[in-house]
């Protein structure tokens, strides 16, 4: 069996940590990119003439859905190529593979959300030619959006790549850096989805009545604000894994807390964030269509995803709990 010395480890560990970053950092991008072309398909078929501003609409729309995987691209490459230049440690091996999880799977829900404006933006301009200056805004403000978790995600990666954690002690703070990765990566997912899905539909609304513009925008942002808390959650707790430095310990059970603290909030702020997306999408929707009931939707809208939001409270709790009480 072979003896691997601490650089021998960290560079181990790098390289599995950029497999992982850009190998699923791809996932979403990918399906963001397809589902907008496949609208910009169906836009070119109902309205040829305006073939030439659907291809425009569509590779600018792709281009934001790219962003969450050029950061993976970003993260990889560093942790390929970049020399730390600090004293390396066994935590240096844990901060590269929490560091690859978070990018790879923190751009996951980005990428998709992206391309649902997109998509629905070259699908109105095939129905509204007139306002796809309106349309071409409104998907560029709804994308933008979805990728703040990717950001997220990029900088908690950038943070355990170059941390100086070697005056901490191994355990059980590797499964704390590893559990900061997660935590921020996988609450990710449900809010860059669930922005993606309240401003898909400001597109598609701003395409059946464009006199409706400003209220469905509005009503866009902030069910995309309500939609990202789940992703902030997940931030919160990273810094706190990442800063609390926990005490020596030969205890595997002291190094499953904070590791467990990590996965329950990055698998707690999936749903949510989803789900407050499901909400916002159907008010933004017919916000468009009845717009005298706007104040009553939108009401409505944040009383039904503060009630969502509740379950991530619930392992934000949970995860306190791990880190602070065990």
């Amino acid at each position: 069996m072979m003896n691997l010395d601490v650089q021998s480890t960290v560079s181990l560990a790098s390289y599995v940590g950029a497999g992982f970053c850009i190998g699923l950092g791809a996932i979403g991008a990918a399906l963001g990119e397809g589902y907008t072309a496949g609208f910009a398909c169906e836009g070119i078929s109902q309205n040829t003439k305006k073939s030439g501003d659907i291809m425009k609409n569509m590779l600018v729309g792709q281009a934001v859905a790219e962003s969450a995987a050029i950061f993976a691209l970003v993260i990889a490459i560093l942790l390929i190529f970049t020399d730390p230049g600090m004293v390396l440690t066994l935590l240096s091996a844990s901060s590269a593979i929490g560091a690859g999880l978070c990018m790879g799977i923190g751009a996951i829900g980005s990428g998709i959300g992206s391309g649902f404006p997109a998509g629905q933006c070259c699908l109105g301009l095939s129905r509204q030619p007139a306002v796809s200056g309106k349309l071409t805004t409104n998907m560029l403000i709804g994308s933008a959006v979805c990728q703040t978790p990717a950001i997220f995600s990029m900088v908690v990666s950038l943070m355990l790549l170059f941390m100086d954690f070697s005056k901490l002690p191994l355990n059980p703070n590797w499964a704390a850096l590893i559990g900061a990765g997660l935590s921020t990566g996988l609450a990710a997912i449900g809010s860059g989805m669930g922005g993606g899905m309240a401003a898909g539909s400001s597109c598609q609304g701003i395409a059946r009545n464009p006199g409706t513009t400003g209220p469905v925008t509005t009503t866009m942002l902030i069910g995309q604000a309500v939609s990202q808390t789940p992703a902030i959650f997940g931030l919160l707790v990273s810094f706190i894994l990442m800063f609390k430095g926990f005490p020596e310990s030969t205890s595997l059970a002291a190094a499953m807390a904070p590791l467990a603290a990590g996965i329950c909030m990055g698998f707690g702020g999936i749903g949510p964030g989803i789900g407050n997306g499901f909400t916002a999408q159907y008010a933004v929707t017919w916000v468009a269509r009845n717009i005298e009931e706007a104040g009553a939707l939108t009401r409505t809208m944040l009383v039904g995803q503060a009630v969502s939001q509740s379950t991530a409270i619930y392992a934000m709790v949970v995860s306190l709990v791990l880190v602070f009480v065990l």
